[in-house]
């Protein structure tokens, strides 16, 4: 049995490596893009660009709500004059030496009609709340390409990893056979040293490979929120993934739902509504209001009975700037003209988002076929490769035919892979154009 203190000793020394061992996560790539959207800064900050529309929102409405004031005042008078005679030899006054008076009033008001400019206004403004909630979706379609695009490049580099890796166990394998034959006297030195040195340049690409993917990881990292020293483990990402449809259909998808096409309808509509309230300013007002007044000129907080007076009064008031009906006519030209230009926007964006998606479908129909050309070569590398080691096995290639045919097997493999990972990214960089890459 191992003593206590020896036990402890054991732990004690697992401990470090327990604390400082890399975690890792494996993570699809819909789960990468679940967690850096629940993780994103930047959509938290476009959350709090919502929330402060809508708290506008709910201003514009308490502008309908009636408004009412209260005041209580108090007045001390010290009178050195007591005695006023009127003029032209008229009567005097004898006045006191002092006086106090409180004077109260309270006043409720209510716009019955304005024109209806109050409720142009809680209609723009929650337009403008729309128009924060689409920027949110706009950044939500940034963040997840990002992270699509950052996971394909894990993708790749991991894929040629695995392929180099690959090439140095095949190198290996020929680098002792090279020095049996070697020993055999079949063939020279020279040989074994290319074979060697083929192994030091294979090394250092899967050096360059190693590093690159530190980089790449980290970055990923950072996108989805993980600590910064978590092991991104990745699955194949065209896995599930769906064949593509016409070009007609990503642009009729594209007129729908892109993010920017709609922010201009929004515009356009709040235009619209600054059109009416220009012209609800030619229009008149009426208002309704109580007033209740409190006079006490007898000096005392609570004055006696009959001393104090205290009036109602309820009016209505109507109010017209006549001089609006025509000063407000550029005013409503100038807003059209601001209205028209939107509509120009759109146009003009249209035609821009149709460019773009038929350039990302060419370029994913491109990506496909690089795929099919890339694994006919690869079938041709291979039958090259088996000739050449068949060939050089009975000493009639040389070591360089063989070195170049394994090189170019094991490139047109690295080159598949990476044709794949570029074919799913021209995939996912097709549905962003149409703004439904979230969906």
């Amino acid at each position: 049995m191992i003593p206590k203190s020896i036990r402890l000793m054991l732990v004690a020394s697992l401990v470090p490596a327990a604390l400082f061992a890399q975690s890792s996560r494996e993570l699809s790539i819909n789960q990468a893009i679940e967690l850096g959207i629940a993780n994103s800064k930047n959509l938290k900050l476009s959350q709090n660009k919502i929330d402060q529309a809508v708290a506008q929102l709910e201003v514009v409405k308490d502008n309908v709500l009636p408004t009412a004031n209260a005041s209580f005042m108090y007045n001390h008078a010290e009178i050195p004059t007591s005695t006023f005679t009127l003029p032209g030899g008229g009567s005097s006054l004898q006045l006191p030496r002092r006086a106090d008076a409180f004077v109260g009033t309270a006043a409720v008001q209510e716009l019955v009609y304005g024109g209806g400019k109050l409720k142009y206004a809680k209609e723009s403004t929650k337009l403008l709340a729309d128009v924060a909630r689409l920027d949110a979706d706009k950044s939500k379609e940034e963040i997840t390409y990002a992270i699509i695009n950052t996971y394909y490049a894990l993708y790749k580099i991991e894929q040629s990893k695995k392929v180099v890796g690959q090439n140095l166990e095949s190198i290996a394998a020929q680098i002792k056979q090279a020095q049996r034959f070697f020993e055999q006297g079949i063939v020279t030195k020279n040989d074994v040293l290319r074979f060697q040195l083929q192994q030091a340049n294979v090394t250092l690409t899967q050096l360059d490979i190693e590093s690159n993917r530190k980089v790449i990881n980290y970055n990923l990292d950072i996108l989805l929120g993980l600590p910064e020293d978590t092991e991104v483990k990745i699955t194949d990402p065209s896995v599930g993934q769906k064949s593509a449809s016409s070009l007609t259909d990503y642009i009729s998808l594209a007129m729908a739902n892109r993010q920017e096409l709609k922010q201009l309808d929004v515009q356009n509509k709040v235009a619209g509504y600054n059109i009416k309230t220009i012209r609800a300013n030619t229009l008149p007002t009426v208002g309704v209001g109580a007033n209740l007044y409190y006079i006490n000129p007898s000096g005392s907080f609570i004055p006696p009975v009959n001393q104090y007076l205290m009036p109602i009064t309820v009016g209505a008031t109507v109010s017209w700037n006549i001089g609006s009906i025509w000063s407000n006519r550029n005013k409503v030209n100038e807003a059209k003209i601001q209205q028209s230009e939107i509509s120009i926007q759109k146009d003009i964006l249209s035609d821009n988002v149709k460019t773009d998606i038929n350039k990302n479908f060419q370029n994913y129909q491109v990506a496909v076929n690089k795929i099919q050309v890339l694994e006919t070569s690869i079938a041709q590398a291979t039958e090259n490769d088996k000739l050449l080691a068949s060939k050089y096995k009975n000493n009639v290639a040389s070591v360089t035919d063989r070195i170049d045919a394994e090189t170019l097997l094991y490139q047109a493999k690295i080159n598949l892979e990476i044709a794949k990972a570029d074919a799913g990214l021209a995939y996912y960089t097709l549905l962003k154009s149409t703004g439904k890459i979230t969906q």
